[in-house]
């Protein structure tokens, strides 16, 4: 038994579309009904990530596949979404249970008033007794707003609610050294460091083929938590009981970094760069030892075209990069300003200009790629 997941006060859970639809689209509501069943015991405390909407309103508006265009992926949301709410609370609903449904964008973790918000609204649905189903926004969402698939999702909710445990759960029973349907393979057990994953490969949907993720996000996601002070369990649908009582089954990410804020999770793990600010060797030791500040007199040259607020990439004289963060001025407004000290800008050009390009607060470590 594995004491961690007895210990765990707060469990969010995320399911994929495969555990809860067909190829052919439409909601399983018989699979849904066993999940629930399964999350009940920790229906207090449970914060639910679903995928599903698109895949539910694939039969409903006569689709025979998930839509590669955006703008039917979000009319098949729209139409889908209302339907595996409507399913999850009459499920748990059985049990004494309401559900409250919350949808997010990107902008909700990464801007610090919707941040906040997000924050607030869930911990009061948990202290009301209330299940959050979340999912992205896909009716909304442009690809320059996505988190791009639910398990990075769930491992920034995660964050979000300070849970103690993740749990994402797919049609694989755990994370395999090779493919289980193409010949013998072992289950890895444990993971406790990026060490315990070379060599392994990892990729495609579900085999309902109505998913977006596959086991490779869902090792990017535990990453995600762990490196957060998380730990995570990747499993079947099928698996989601014994998971949750503790038993041994699927694989655990332990920890491999302390907590930290949810949006520099996303920040580090799921942004693409605008930019790039090369530093000078006194500024990645400022930046990278001591945490500090990114101030403009220890910026070489700027690379790109962004605004204010984007995420950029921070690289050393050898252009590798050793953080990521949001800049606090567009990239036309820093060439001026390389090379200089706050006190000297703020005289020539305005008080507006003595102040961080990038905010500690606003800045993260970047973890070596395996």
């Amino acid at each position: 038994m594995r004491a961690f997941v007895a210990e765990a006060q707060r469990v969010v859970v995320k399911v994929g579309s495969s555990s809860l639809t067909t190829a052919a689209g439409g909601l399983d509501v018989a699979r849904l009904e066993r999940l629930v069943e399964a999350l009940l015991p920790r229906a207090g405390q449970l914060v639910l990530v679903s995928s599903g909407a698109i895949a539910a309103g694939l039969a409903p508006l006569g689709l025979s596949k998930r839509p590669r265009d955006l703008a039917t992926q979000q009319a098949a949301a729209s139409v889908g979404q209302s339907s595996l709410v409507h399913s999850y609370a009459a499920a748990f609903g059985r049990a004494g249970f309401r559900v409250g449904q919350v949808l997010l964008t990107a902008t909700d973790v990464i801007r610090r008033t919707h941040y906040r918000n997000a924050r607030t609204t869930l911990d009061r649905l948990l202290e009301l007794g209330v299940v959050p189903i979340i999912n992205e926004n896909d009716a909304v969402a442009t690809q320059e707003i996505r988190f791009g698939d639910n398990d990075r999702l769930a491992a920034i909710v995660a964050h979000l609610v300070s849970a103690d445990l993740l749990v994402l759960l797919s049609d694989v029973d755990g994370l395999y050294d090779a493919n289980p349907r193409l010949g013998p393979a072992n289950l890895v057990r444990e993971v406790r460091s990026d060490a315990d994953l070379a060599g392994l490969t990892a990729r495609g949907t579900g085999t309902a083929g109505v998913g977006v993720g596959g086991m490779a996000t869902k090792i990017e996601a535990a990453r995600m938590a762990a490196s957060g002070g998380l730990r995570a369990i990747i499993t079947s649908a099928a698996n989601a009981a014994p998971a949750l009582r503790g038993d041994d089954v699927g694989t655990v990410f332990h920890p491999t970094g302390p907590r930290r804020a949810s949006r520099l999770l996303w920040l580090a793990h799921a942004t693409a760069p605008e930019g790039r600010l090369r530093l000078d060797a006194g500024a990645v030791a400022a930046v990278v030892r001591r945490r500090a500040s990114l101030l403009p007199a220890g910026i070489l040259a700027v690379d790109g075209d962004f605004a204010a607020g984007d995420p950029v990439d921070l690289v050393d004289p050898d252009g590798q990069p050793v953080a990521r963060g949001l800049v606090a001025f567009d990239a036309a407004e820093l060439p001026v300003m390389l090379g200089r000290s706050t006190a000297e800008l703020a005289a020539d050009l305005g008080p507006s200009y003595e102040r961080e390009v990038i905010h500690r607060d606003d800045l993260v470590l970047l973890l070596p790629s395996r």
